[in-house]
């Protein structure tokens, strides 16, 4: 395989490479503690570099923060040539090569932000072999003008990075890459190796099959995050519930609130800035210039929260995000799983929050039966949306279900909502045929269809203008759903469309209508079980279980301590806080995220063994060579003075 190569020089491994199973292994692992600064490597890690070092084809699965960079960044170092790395995230790629460079690595760019001379400046440095990495995005990669240019260098490998954009859930983010498959018949000798933080087995064998990997060996790690808490409550007033959630937990932390649509995203981010939160909108709408400053300030500062769409979030190397919200009901596991997944990948204690009613499902439901999609699509999409729905409804474990959702058998977690503060739940077969026969006397006797709240109107009977103008208030079910409150009857209606027993219509209104399975419910061949709907207290503005006061969240911000001081001794505490102001004086001089610097763990052991010599600071974790000839003297300093 040849000496391993960094920064033009010849790096001697073997004085200080442990004994390993494979010729590349004891390099791999010197590789990682001298330029990386960790002592051994996660997982399936070593595996993953093995086989791709070694020639082979890999399809790696790892959550985020489960380390697949490192995968294909050290095969790329070991390899003669340079590993090219696909990936979509052109506003990321200066913060992914300035990362790599902070550590020794020659790493670049291509992409549309460059002037015509620094990309001949990187166009020269691959062609005389002077880089280890170089990232692309998939539509460069599909001119053939780009193609020919990589063919007149030696390519290490390919790393196809957020692979899950290959799948029919996701190719419609990033359609370029349906042609990435082609990379397996112009270049079959160079190994290719494909990464997503999430995958069902449909959309594994999708990316298998899309992109040529027929003969790769496969690495599915565990997708369970245990770090993060996870929590569902009813959506009453949505941006009060999501500010006391801020203020009552998260109040100073970054963090991520994700809703469907550009508006929502507006008016969300504006509404939590006059609360005195420190949001930003982000969506495809905006000007590209000001989505560029507003990611760079959520890299570079702290505490900024953004409001966005899912066009914000792929990629994202900030370790220290605290909380991801969703205001609107995700489309699908799939989905809800890489978003989530972008808090806490420093390992702390981080909380994922949704709010989701009836109108998430009622929406939902209608968009799926406009989708322009043929039936088989319409299906596709039904299905992903059954999923997210019986994740939202259980009433056991919620990680059990997700992890569920992905092959993965588990048991109870204890830090999620419904393990905190188990649900009750209760026979809502009378109230579910109370309900459809009020959907069946409209339609048979009146030939009419409306939405839900008309027709909790009739059951509750609650007299209204609309009431009056059709006689409902002459129908047979008039009132006969007055023992149950309106919040109660909406909790009903809702669980009944995530249940499949009640229909969207597809007239663009929002109508319930019958579906296959209510006649089962109707005869009482069917008994449907439900969970209980807590009442909201007057005046909250929202709640339900696992609301931002309650459902297992920890309690008030003042009640605990920060999750970066979390059980630091009192007396290291002082000096963390000297270390990160540091930190972050040094980010913005060199123009780079403070977790480029280092991440907030080195930080942490710095504080707690308070190192006096250079060699005190060697050995310890995210400590490789190049940073402790850079910043070595400075932490000294740091730690000396505090």
């Amino acid at each position: 395989m040849g000496e391993p190569k960094l920064g033009g020089m010849t790096l001697n491994l073997e004085a200080d490479a442990p004994p390993a199973d494979g010729p590349e292994s004891g390099a791999a692992r010197a590789l990682l503690k001298r330029v990386f600064g960790y002592d051994d490597f996660r997982g399936d890690q070593a595996a993953v570099i093995e086989q791709v070092t070694a020639g082979g084809d890999a399809v790696v699965l790892m959550p985020t923060g489960g380390g697949k960079s490192l995968c294909y960044q050290i095969p790329a170092l070991l390899r003669p040539g340079t590993g090219v790395v696909i990936s979509p995230l052109i506003a990321l790629m200066q913060d992914q090569v300035d990362a790599l460079l902070a550590v020794g690595v020659r790493a670049a760019f291509l992409n549309s932000t460059q002037d015509s001379f620094e990309r001949t400046r990187v166009e020269n440095a691959y062609l005389a072999g002077e880089l280890d990495l170089l990232y692309v995005a998939p539509e460069r990669l599909a001119s053939e003008a780009t193609k020919r240019f990589l063919e007149n260098g030696t390519i290490a490998l390919f790393a196809i990075d957020e692979a899950h954009c290959v799948s029919q859930w996701g190719h419609d983010f990033r359609p370029d890459y349906l042609g990435l498959s082609e990379l397996a018949d112009r270049w079959p000798e160079v190994p290719r190796i494909a990464l997503t933080a999430t995958a069902t087995d449909a959309t594994h064998k999708e990316i298998t099959e899309r992109l040529k990997l027929g003969r790769a060996r496969h690495f599915v790690a565990s997708f369970d995050r245990p770090n993060i808490q996870y929590r569902i409550e009813n959506k009453g007033e949505v941006r009060r519930q999501l500010l006391s959630f801020i203020r009552t937990e998260h109040d100073g932390d970054a963090g991520i609130v994700y809703a469907l649509s550009r508006k929502t995203v507006e008016q969300t981010a504006q509404f939590l800035a006059a609360n005195g939160v420190n949001a930003l909108p982000y969506h495809a709408g905006l000007d590209a210039g000001l989505r560029a400053r507003t990611q760079s300030r959520f890299l570079r500062e702290d505490g900024v929260v953004i409001v966005a769409t899912i066009a914000f979030g792929m990629g994202i190397d900030k370790p220290d995000v605290r909380f991801v919200a969703h205001i609107d009901l995700p489309k699908s596991v799939e989905g809800y799983y890489q978003e989530t997944g972008r808090a806490g990948r420093d390992g702390m204690p981080s909380t994922a929050w949704l709010a989701y009613g009836l109108q998430d499902v009622v929406q939902q439901r209608r968009m799926i039966e406009q989708s322009p999609g043929d039936l088989s699509h319409r299906r596709k999409l039904s299905s992903h949306l059954d999923a997210m729905l019986a994740l939202c409804e259980t009433v056991d474990c919620r990680r059990v279900n997700l992890l569920g959702y992905f092959g993965q058998g588990s048991v109870a977690c204890g830090n999620c909502d419904t393990c905190l503060l188990p649900p009750e739940s209760w026979d809502g077969t009378i109230p579910a045929q109370k309900l459809l026969s009020t959907v069946v006397r409209l339609q048979r006797e009146r030939n009419q269809k409306f939405g839900a709240g008309h027709l909790i109107d009739i059951l509750r009977a609650h007299k209204t203008a609309r009431v009056d103008q059709y006689g409902h208030d002459e129908l047979a079910v008039w009132g006969i759903g007055s023992d149950l409150s309106e919040q109660q009857w909406r909790g009903v209606v809702r669980q009944l469309l995530a249940k499949g027993l009640l229909a969207v219509n597809d007239d663009g209104f929002g109508t319930l209508v019958l579906a296959p399975a209510s006649a089962d419910v109707l005869s009482g061949a069917l008994t449907v079980s439900m969970r209980t709907e807590p009442e909201r207290p007057a005046g909250s503005g929202g709640g339900g279980a696992g609301s931002g006061s309650s459902g297992g969240g920890g309690g008030s911000r003042a009640a605990r301590a920060k999750a970066a001081v979390a059980d630091l001794p009192a007396d290291a505490i002082a000096l963390f806080e000297a270390l990160r102001a540091w930190r972050s004086a040094t980010a913005k001089v060199m123009g780079v995220p403070a977790y480029v610097i280092f991440h907030d763990a080195t930080l942490r052991e710095i504080a707690v063994r308070r190192p006096a010599s250079l060699s005190d600071l060697d050995g310890l974790s995210g400590m490789g060579q190049k940073k402790l000839d850079t910043y070595g003297e400075d932490l000294l300093g740091v730690v000396a003075a505090a």
